[in-house]
């Protein structure tokens, strides 16, 4: 196969891979702002449900939990799983699994902010969601862009575990590429791919912090 074809089919899988990276992104952060709302709470049972569900999201291997759950609806439930499903299965685990770690970046981020601020808002007259919203919240995202980040250039490797569920992302088409010509080539060529897309994501995450540098 030459250079050219193999660089177009595994263009064809990092449009895969960035399908899952930016769903992975666009569900997860929400979801881990609300489940570190959870494990901040002070009801004792939402605490420890929250705190459980980021034990074991964190504590087992993000491909385990990807197995578990395309199989599980068949195994637990008796559901026929098709091959559509496999694309979704990769989504709602990688997006249960990175809720996780984004939910303890949130909690650090926002427990990091002096207390005197929230009573410096109420007397200014700001309701709670309008202090969270207003004063907290843009010093919470300075705050945790660098985890943030590392966290971002985590999951962009982490697309290629989606090969467990058969999902044709880019580290898939390199892996059939190298199996078929028998050549390194498509696996070195995977390797500039990932690391251009960490270099641009790197760079717009150093952007945004230098935009939000005024907030102490």
């Amino acid at each position: 196969m030459s250079l050219q074809k193999i660089l177009l089919e595994l263009l064809s899988g990092m449009v895969t891979s960035s399908e899952i990276f930016l769903l992975t992104l666009l569900l997860a952060l929400p979801l881990g702002l609300l489940i570190s709302f959870g494990r901040m709470a002070k009801c004792r049972i939402l605490r420890f449900l929250t705190q459980f569900y980021i034990s074991v999201m964190r504590g087992t291997p993000l491909m385990l939990q990807l197995l578990v759950v395309y199989y599980g609806p068949y195994f637990i439930f008796g559901i026929r799983i098709t091959n559509d499903y496999r694309f979704i299965a990769v989504i709602i685990g990688f997006v249960l699994n990175y809720a996780a770690y984004f939910a303890e970046i949130y909690r650090g981020g926002i427990q990091s902010i002096p207390v005197g601020q929230y009573e410096a808002a109420k007397v200014l007259g700001y309701n709670r969601a309008q202090c969270f919203i207003r004063i907290i919240m843009p010093q919470v995202i300075k705050r945790i862009i660098p985890a943030m980040t590392n966290e971002i250039i985590t999951l962009i490797k982490d697309t290629s575990l989606s090969f467990a569920l058969a999902v044709p992302e880019m580290f898939t088409t390199a892996k059939a590429i190298a199996a078929a010509d028998k050549t390194m080539t498509a696996f070195a060529a995977a390797g500039v791919f990932y690391y251009v897309f960490n270099l641009l994501v790197a760079g717009i995450m150093r952007k945004a912090e230098q935009k939000l540098s005024y907030y102490h």
